[in-house]
Protein backbone atom coordinates (compact mmCIF):
# COMPACT_ATOMS: atom_id res chain seq x y z
CA UNK A 1 0.00 0.00 0.00
CA UNK A 2 1.17 3.15 -1.36
CA UNK A 3 0.93 6.79 0.94
CA UNK A 4 0.46 9.77 -0.31
CA UNK A 5 3.72 10.91 -1.03
CA UNK A 6 4.59 7.26 -2.86
CA UNK A 7 1.71 7.69 -5.07
CA UNK A 8 3.27 11.70 -6.06
CA UNK A 9 6.73 9.98 -6.31
CA UNK A 10 5.14 7.60 -8.51
CA UNK A 11 3.53 9.97 -10.53
CA UNK A 12 6.65 12.15 -11.28
CA UNK A 13 8.70 8.97 -12.06
CA UNK A 14 5.71 8.00 -14.49
CA UNK A 15 6.22 11.49 -16.17
CA UNK A 16 9.52 11.65 -16.21
CA UNK A 17 9.66 8.21 -18.17
CA UNK A 18 7.17 9.46 -20.59
CA UNK A 19 9.53 12.56 -21.48
CA UNK A 20 12.69 10.40 -21.72
CA UNK A 21 10.59 7.75 -23.99
CA UNK A 22 9.28 11.02 -25.80
CA UNK A 23 12.81 12.21 -26.19
CA UNK A 24 14.35 9.21 -27.65
CA UNK A 25 11.55 8.38 -29.97
CA UNK A 26 11.85 11.70 -31.71
CA UNK A 27 15.22 11.60 -31.59
CA UNK A 28 14.90 8.46 -33.82
CA UNK A 29 12.27 9.33 -35.80
CA UNK A 30 13.28 13.07 -37.10
CA UNK A 31 15.16 13.40 -40.40
CA UNK A 32 18.74 14.74 -39.36
CA UNK A 33 20.21 17.01 -42.50
CA UNK A 34 21.48 19.95 -41.54
CA UNK A 35 22.76 22.68 -43.70
CA UNK A 36 24.33 25.90 -43.76
CA UNK A 37 21.53 27.54 -43.91
CA UNK A 38 19.56 26.10 -41.45
CA UNK A 39 22.44 25.98 -39.45
CA UNK A 40 22.52 30.13 -39.24
CA UNK A 41 21.15 31.81 -36.45
CA UNK A 42 17.83 32.82 -37.42
CA UNK A 43 16.86 37.06 -37.15
CA UNK A 44 13.20 36.99 -38.79
CA UNK A 45 14.02 36.54 -41.80
CA UNK A 46 17.77 39.01 -41.90
CA UNK A 47 21.25 37.65 -42.36
CA UNK A 48 22.42 38.20 -39.09
CA UNK A 49 25.15 41.25 -38.62
CA UNK A 50 27.50 41.47 -35.99
CA UNK A 51 28.11 39.90 -32.61
CA UNK A 52 24.98 38.31 -31.08
CA UNK A 53 26.14 40.03 -27.47
CA UNK A 54 25.09 43.36 -28.22
CA UNK A 55 22.79 45.77 -24.76
CA UNK A 56 19.47 46.01 -25.83
CA UNK A 57 18.00 49.24 -24.09
CA UNK A 58 16.10 48.46 -20.85
CA UNK A 59 13.21 50.37 -22.03
CA UNK A 60 12.13 46.94 -24.07
CA UNK A 61 12.17 44.92 -21.01
CA UNK A 62 10.31 47.75 -19.05
CA UNK A 63 7.60 47.85 -21.25
CA UNK A 64 7.10 43.77 -21.77
CA UNK A 65 6.90 44.37 -17.95
CA UNK A 66 4.64 46.90 -17.58
CA UNK A 67 2.57 44.81 -20.53
CA UNK A 68 2.61 41.82 -18.96
CA UNK A 69 1.45 43.35 -15.29
CA UNK A 70 -1.99 45.36 -16.66
CA UNK A 71 -3.16 42.12 -19.35
CA UNK A 72 -3.00 39.97 -16.80
CA UNK A 73 -4.81 42.38 -14.40
CA UNK A 74 -7.51 43.48 -17.42
CA UNK A 75 -7.90 39.51 -18.24
CA UNK A 76 -9.01 39.34 -14.66
CA UNK A 77 -12.44 41.82 -15.58
CA UNK A 78 -13.75 39.59 -17.76
CA UNK A 79 -14.35 37.08 -14.77
CA UNK A 80 -15.62 39.74 -13.01
CA UNK A 81 -17.82 41.64 -15.91
CA UNK A 82 -19.95 38.38 -16.24
CA UNK A 83 -20.62 37.43 -12.37
CA UNK A 84 -20.57 40.88 -10.99
CA UNK A 85 -24.65 41.12 -11.02
CA UNK A 86 -25.15 37.67 -9.07
CA UNK A 87 -22.62 39.71 -6.11
CA UNK A 88 -24.82 42.74 -6.04
CA UNK A 89 -23.86 46.18 -4.98
CA UNK A 90 -20.85 44.19 -3.61
CA UNK A 91 -19.64 42.89 -5.87
CA UNK A 92 -19.33 45.97 -8.27
CA UNK A 93 -17.67 48.37 -5.46
CA UNK A 94 -15.41 45.32 -5.56
CA UNK A 95 -14.96 45.80 -9.29
CA UNK A 96 -15.00 49.63 -9.07
CA UNK A 97 -11.70 49.03 -6.02
CA UNK A 98 -10.01 47.08 -8.18
CA UNK A 99 -10.25 49.41 -11.95
CA UNK A 100 -9.03 52.48 -8.85
CA UNK A 101 -5.97 50.63 -7.46
CA UNK A 102 -5.30 49.58 -11.54
CA UNK A 103 -5.87 53.34 -12.55
CA UNK A 104 -3.50 54.29 -10.00
CA UNK A 105 -0.83 52.00 -10.82
CA UNK A 106 -1.24 53.27 -14.54
CA UNK A 107 -1.00 57.07 -13.35
CA UNK A 108 1.80 56.23 -11.39
CA UNK A 109 3.49 54.75 -14.06
CA UNK A 110 2.81 57.26 -16.65
CA UNK A 111 4.21 60.02 -13.95
CA UNK A 112 7.14 58.09 -13.70
CA UNK A 113 8.02 58.51 -17.36
CA UNK A 114 8.28 54.70 -18.23
CA UNK A 115 5.89 54.41 -20.85
CA UNK A 116 7.35 57.11 -22.57
CA UNK A 117 9.93 55.51 -25.31
CA UNK A 118 12.35 58.61 -25.40
CA UNK A 119 11.95 59.84 -21.95
CA UNK A 120 13.66 63.37 -21.63
CA UNK A 121 17.35 63.72 -20.16
CA UNK A 122 17.64 64.99 -16.81
CA UNK A 123 19.46 68.83 -16.44
CA UNK A 124 20.86 68.83 -13.07
CA UNK A 125 20.63 72.98 -11.77
CA UNK A 126 24.50 74.57 -12.18
CA UNK A 127 24.92 77.27 -10.66
CA UNK A 128 26.44 80.11 -11.96
CA UNK A 129 28.04 81.94 -9.07
CA UNK A 130 31.64 82.50 -9.08
CA UNK A 131 33.19 81.71 -5.92
CA UNK A 132 35.25 84.15 -5.03
CA UNK A 133 37.32 83.84 -1.13
CA UNK A 134 36.77 86.72 0.87
CA UNK A 135 40.39 88.10 1.30
CA UNK A 136 40.27 90.69 5.20
CA UNK A 137 40.69 94.12 4.67
CA UNK A 138 43.92 95.90 5.84
CA UNK A 139 44.08 97.79 8.77
CA UNK A 140 43.62 101.36 8.01
CA UNK A 141 46.26 102.84 10.32
CA UNK A 142 44.96 105.47 11.85
CA UNK A 143 47.79 108.57 11.47
CA UNK A 144 48.43 110.72 14.24
CA UNK A 145 48.62 114.86 14.81
CA UNK A 146 52.46 114.81 14.09
CA UNK A 147 52.12 112.68 10.90
CA UNK A 148 49.42 114.69 9.50
CA UNK A 149 51.35 117.72 9.44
Amino acid sequence: MLTEFGKIFVFILLAGGFVAIALVASSIIRPSRPTKEKMKTYECGEDPVGSPWVRFNIRFYVVALIFIIFDVEVVMLFPWALVYKNFGVYGFVVGIIFLLVLFLGMAYEWRKGDLEWARPKINPPKMNVKFEPKIAPRPVKEKTVSEVE
